[in-house]
């Protein structure tokens, strides 16, 4: 809790004197971020055609890359800031106000980079128009995302947080940088294999499948994208703002000896 502590105010200290900075840096995450699943969702693909069910095992197993790279290249992510930003609120280690501001612009700038990254990966050729097919694992997982009801969102949305909040505290307890590695692939695995719901993913994802189809993608609107973000999202604070964040803080309260 003491290097969480520190992570706080090092966020809080970059947004006060350098807001753009630390825009910036939110930027960075979902750059970090849409590689990661661009990468995951190619050799998915490519891995499918040689066995029925490996190409899903590839991309749990390539998206934590993602994660990995944002964890040591210092970006800021929206998910984990929500547990971030809960600690900091309940430990009073900076005031509510900034918590809320650095929360905010984070998940506004995270946006902002999933879609820039996007649009200039769909130039690329991997990704494309007419290089996506309709039947390809981006397209089918876009569309079972935004079929899924609003109660699975939310449900999905705490499970894939809680599992992305475990892997940044795993991150920094471990010393050892194969270990942080490891760790971090192996347990983003658990939430990226079974589907879950990550509203910071899914502007990536959405954007990228926009973008390379030219917007053809079944169940795609405004309604449904929007309505995945809240749910997802909402999801993702109980998971990592309060499951994670706020019991673990109140646990450290709770004695002098057994903390974190």
């Amino acid at each position: 809790m003491y290097t969480i502590d520190k992570s706080i105010k090092k966020k809080a200290d970059l947004i006060e004197s350098n807001y753009w900075a630390y825009a910036l840096r939110s930027i960075f995450a979902s750059v970090y971020l849409a590689l990661g699943i661009a990468i995951a969702l190619y050799t998915a693909d490519k891995l499918e055609h040689v066995a029925a069910g490996i190409g899903k095992f590839s991309y749990g197993l390539m998206f934590g890359w993602g994660l990995l790279m944002i964890l040591y290249m210092n970006a800021e992510l929206g998910t984990s800031n929500m547990m971030y930003m809960t600690v900091a609120i309940y430990r009073k280690v900076i005031p509510t106000k900034t918590a809320l501001k650095i929360l905010a612009t984070c998940i506004f700038f995270n946006f902002v980079g999933a879609v820039i990254v996007c649009f200039l990966l769909a130039q690329t050729a991997p990704y494309s128009i007419g290089h996506v097919a309709m039947d390809s694992y981006l397209v089918q997982g876009t569309i079972a995302k935004l079929a899924k009801t609003p109660l699975t969102q939310f449900v999905e949305g705490i499970f894939a947080n809680m599992v992305v909040n475990i892997a940044v505290f795993v991150f920094l307890k471990m010393k050892d940088d194969a270990g942080k590695a490891i760790a971090v692939i192996f347990i983003i695995f658990i939430f990226a294999f079974l589907g879950f719901e990550h509203v910071i993913a899914n502007f990536s994802t959405f954007s990228l499948a926009f973008f390379s189809t030219g917007g053809t993608v079944e169940g795609m609107n405004l309604l449904s994208v929007l309505s995945n973000f809240l749910f997802s999202g909402l999801g993702n604070y109980v998971g990592g703002g309060l499951v994670i964040g706020l019991l673990y803080s109140w646990l450290n309260n709770q004695s002098t000896a057994y903390v974190d």
